[in-house]
């Protein structure tokens, strides 16, 4: 079994051996996160009526140009997650997982338009969003759960992008098996580094702590591929 301490150390030596190519792969990663996180805040938060007191409002009509363009906004960044967000993040897990063992460069973020498997991609990544999102409309926890459980899946479509989508969830299922708990607690040993970025305005988010978790998440990836190899249910 992996071990935080042991994971951080080997994420540390490999990102720095890379540095500014890994701070450009974090960076465009952890923005492609905030803009899936800010497309689901959009739209309007409740019915309203426009006509009220026999006239028409002008306040009314701002509010509900307001909202529309706010809908649009919404609609767009969603269709961006789905059709180029998530195919740089499966490229961003493959730069950090090549990283750790030969010279990559942040080119490889493009790597899922390139592979000849785009529409797969887009596919499963959409799939893992989706019932990620619909598990958690029943609670929280389930939610949750169901993230940690498809936490290998862009991993494993960024070393194999042609893989069929039942297969790619059946693996990442396998691999973090009795590990969801850690993988949580490993999450958490990042907070220290979040509170440090938000004191600098996201400096240190930029140019450390985020590249630093991109690594470690991608080595606990190879720790668990090299266990499936070992369990034989990868070939």
């Amino acid at each position: 079994m992996w071990n935080r301490m042991s994971l951080k150390m080997r994420a540390k030596q490999a990102f720095r051996r890379n540095y500014w190519s890994a701070v450009a792969v974090a960076l465009v990663m952890s923005i492609i996160t905030t803009i899936f996180y800010a497309s689901g805040s959009n739209g309007a938060r409740g019915r309203h009526s426009f006509y009220g007191g026999g006239y028409f409002s002008e306040s009314s009509l701002i509010y509900a140009t307001v909202i529309a363009a706010a809908g649009v906004l919404g609609v767009g960044m969603v269709v961006f997650d789905v059709f180029v967000g998530n195919v740089l993040i499966a490229g961003g897990c493959r730069f950090f997982v090549l990283n750790q063992t030969e010279p990559v460069t942040a080119g490889t973020l493009a790597y899922g338009f390139k592979s000849g498997n785009y529409g797969n991609i887009v596919l499963i990544m959409f799939l893992r969003d989706l019932f990620t999102a619909l598990w958690s409309l029943l609670f929280i926890v389930p939610g949750i759960i169901k993230h940690y459980e498809y936490l290998m899946v862009p991993y494993i479509i960024a070393e194999n992008p042609g893989m069929p989508r039942e297969e790619a969830f059946l693996i990442s299922n396998k691999m973090m098996m009795g590990q969801k708990w850690e993988a949580f607690v490993l999450d958490l040993s990042f907070i220290g580094w979040g509170i440090l970025t938000v004191m600098t305005g996201g400096i240190v988010g930029v140019f450390y702590a985020e590249p630093y978790r991109q690594a470690t998440f991608a080595e606990l990836y190879s720790f668990n591929r090299a266990m499936a190899y070992q369990n034989g249910y990868i070939r």
